[in-house]
């Protein structure tokens, strides 16, 4: 079993390490500056809109708040379970479900708290948050932990960063934890990705361990960390960068998400993960929402219309997959997924009004799942597996906006470097890896649990040219691509 426990894994070895391979020079040397707080993915306005909003009794927010209240996660009378080591992955006790509900608790009470002005649900988020800093050592376990790295380390960022300026929370102690176990482990993962060779990971372990990363930087006032969160978004060579998860665009407006030929609910998980990113770096002045030419809108629309049914257009591919100086083999899809409509995950409200309401651009398959799935709940309301604990939700209390609200692209801050020239593809980028084939598992990626011993024995400082093994092709060939 590889443990990376906060004692034995500096930020000395493991940040910086990955700082180094995935920062500009000019960002990553540069002086730390605060960040806007509350600023991940809710600032102190959206706060006070839905406060005001469900005073007024205005819908669709009370219909929001009355899902919220109703949630067992969110009662003030939640006691904390903290652990001194999680543990996630086949081969490890797993304990790992006690610590999301835990996080999902402290969202949901700092959420309610807000809205209702009930100091209890406050102090109980903090009391929670306190419990976990004040224990918490180390995530262990395959592959996985990974995976327990990069999801609850931007839920328990967006849970602490509700009540930073609580009197009782212990900011600096959590800003520690967060940054030493967490944000360690996937930072070092989009350099190393475990010792495997670039496209074996699927598309939601990048996006994962880049929302942890970008969470935990804006969190820690980091601008170094959250550079490379960004650079990643736009030029990394995983799967999870911006070109690589919608490697091909369409007509009608349509980019094809990467993992449409895997299954229905990692491609709901990816594109919820890329949306709650775009929201947190919108929020201190970074637009990702419209990076080039708003590929994730295009990327957003093939789902909701996949998702609900919808005829797609989709590109055989072939994934290579292994490890780097070992195992090896490769996946070959030719067609989407089956789906079923009544599938939903508490995604599309944050998503759809950042499209139709502050950019006031059309957006039908988004607006359409918006509405059916509304209103969204949050972890507990969509099964008690790990899968339904995926999102922190609550997007019809929290992203409804007035038509035109918000309209303006936010000011870049001094972090986010020059703003994006926008550009438009009609073909795929040659970074761009092409979809792996359908696998079980949560999350899972197919061999990961044999590489696990390959991260310490690979020796890979940073994401070297020419690992990126796999090329799509511009037409059909057999469904494989060379």
């Amino acid at each position: 079993m590889t443990h990376i426990s906060r004692r034995s894994m500096l930020k000395a070895a493991g940040v910086a390490t990955a700082g180094a391979a995935l920062a500009p020079s000019a960002t990553a040397t540069a002086a730390p500056a605060a960040y806007a707080h509350p600023g991940l993915l809710h600032t102190r306005a959206d706060l006070d809109r839905m406060a005001s909003k469900v005073r007024a009794g205005a819908a669709p927010y009370t219909a929001g708040f009355t899902k919220l209240a109703a949630n067992r996660h969110s009662q003030n009378t939640w006691a904390a379970n903290p652990q001194v080591t999680v543990y996630r992955g086949s081969g490890s006790p797993q304990n790992y479900t006690i610590l999301y509900n835990d996080i999902h608790a402290a969202y949901q009470n700092a959420l309610r708290g807000h809205v209702s002005g009930d100091e209890a649900h406050l102090d109980t988020a903090v009391a929670i948050l306190n419990a976990w800093s004040g224990k918490l050592t180390e995530l262990a376990g395959s592959a996985d932990r990974f995976l327990a790295a990069g999801l609850y380390g931007y839920q328990f960022a967006n849970a602490a960063e509700l009540v930073r300026d609580h009197p009782d929370f212990e900011l600096g102690r959590f800003q520690e934890m967060l940054s030493t176990v967490f944000a360690s482990l996937s930072d070092d993962f989009l350099v190393r990705h475990n010792g495997a060779v670039i496209s074996n990971y699927w598309t939601n372990w990048d996006l994962t361990a880049m929302a942890c990363v970008l969470a935990t930087g804006i969190f820690c006032d980091d601008r170094a960390q959250v550079a490379r969160a960004v650079d990643y978004f736009k030029h990394g060579e995983g799967l999870g960068s911006i070109r690589n998860a919608i490697p091909v665009l369409h007509e009608g407006g349509l980019g094809e998400w990467l993992e449409a030929g895997r299954d229905q609910g990692h491609a709901l998980l990816g594109v919820g993960l890329m949306g709650a990113f775009c929201e947190m770096a919108w929020n201190q002045g970074i637009d990702l929402y419209g990076y080039d030419d708003s590929r994730f809108l295009k990327g957003a629309q093939y789902v909701a219309k996949w998702s609900m049914g919808g005829e797609v257009p989709f590109t055989a591919n072939t994934r290579e997959k292994g490890a780097i100086n070992g195992w090896s083999g490769s996946e070959t899809v030719t067609e989407a997924a089956g789906v079923d409509p009544a599938m939903t995950r508490p995604i599309w409200a944050m998503i759809a009004n950042h499209y139709t309401r502050r950019r006031a651009l059309s957006a039908s398959y988004l607006t359409r799942i918006a509405a059916k799935s509304s209103p969204e709940g949050g972890g507990g309301d969509y099964g008690p597996n790990s899968g339904g604990y995926d999102q922190l939700g609550f997007g019809t209390l929290a992203f409804t906006r007035e038509k035109g609200a918000a309209s303006q692209t936010p000011s870049p801050t001094s972090s986010s470097g020059p703003r994006p020239q926008a550009t438009s593809s009609a073909v795929p980028s040659p970074s761009a890896s092409p979809s792996p084939s359908p696998s079980g598992g949560d999350l899972a990626a197919t061999g990961s649990d044999d590489l696990v011993g390959w991260a310490a024995a690979a020796g890979i400082g940073a994401l070297a040219g020419g690992l990126l093994l796999v090329r799509r092709r511009d037409r059909l060939r057999g469904g494989s691509a060379d």
